[in-house]
C-alpha cells in the first residue's frame, strides 16, 4: 500500500488540468494579442480543465481497474456529471452574469449605484467541455503507458 504522492492516476488527472489550464492562457493570448495571468488558473474557456481532469481521472481507473469495475462506472458517472454542469448550469450562471451587469450598466451607467460586476467567464461551451474530455482521454492514456 503506497502513499498518496504515488497515486499516478491522480497525477495523471492533474497533469491534464494544468495542460488544459496552460492553454487556456496560450490561446487567449493568440487570439486577443494580450497576456492574461487570470486565464491561466481561471473558469470557463477553451478547453475545459474541468472535463479534461474528471475525463482523466476515468480513463486511468478505467485502464487500471478495468472498464466493467464499478469504480470505472462511478468514475464515468461522476465526469458525465461534472462536464454537464460545465456545459449546462455554469454556462446558463454565465449569461445570468452577462445580462444583469448589462442591465445595470444601461440602468445606472455611470450614477449613485456603484456594485462589483459578476464574473461572466464561469461556464463553458459544448465544445469547449468535449475538447476538455478529449484532451483529458489522451493524457490518461499516453501517460498510463
Amino acid at each position: 500500500m503506497g502513499s498518496f504522492s504515488e497515486n499516478s492516476i491522480f497525477w495523471n488527472a492533474a497533469l491534464a488540468w494544468l495542460i488544459a489550464q496552460f492553454l487556456k492562457g496560450i490561446i487567449t493570448f493568440c487570439l486577443k494579442k494580450k497576456l492574461d495571468f487570470r486565464r491561466f488558473v481561471g473558469a470557463g474557456g477553451m478547453p475545459s480543465s474541468h472535463s479534461a481532469f474528471v475525463s482523466a481521472l476515468a480513463t486511468g481507473i478505467g485502464l487500471t481497474d478495468g472498464w466493467a469495475a464499478s469504480t470505472t462506472a462511478l468514475a464515468i458517472v461522476f465526469a458525465l456529471v461534472v462536464m454537464y454542469d460545465a456545459a449546462g448550469v455554469r454556462l446558463a450562471a454565465s449569461k445570468q452574469a452577462a445580462t444583469l451587469n448589462k442591465m445595470v450598466e444601461e440602468l445606472f451607467g455611470e450614477g449613485e449605484f456603484h456594485h462589483e460586476r459578476l464574473k461572466e467567464l464561469i461556464g463553458h461551451t459544448p465544445v469547449e467541455v468535449i475538447v476538455g474530455a478529449l484532451l483529458g482521454i489522451a493524457v490518461g492514456y499516453l501517460m498510463a503507458r
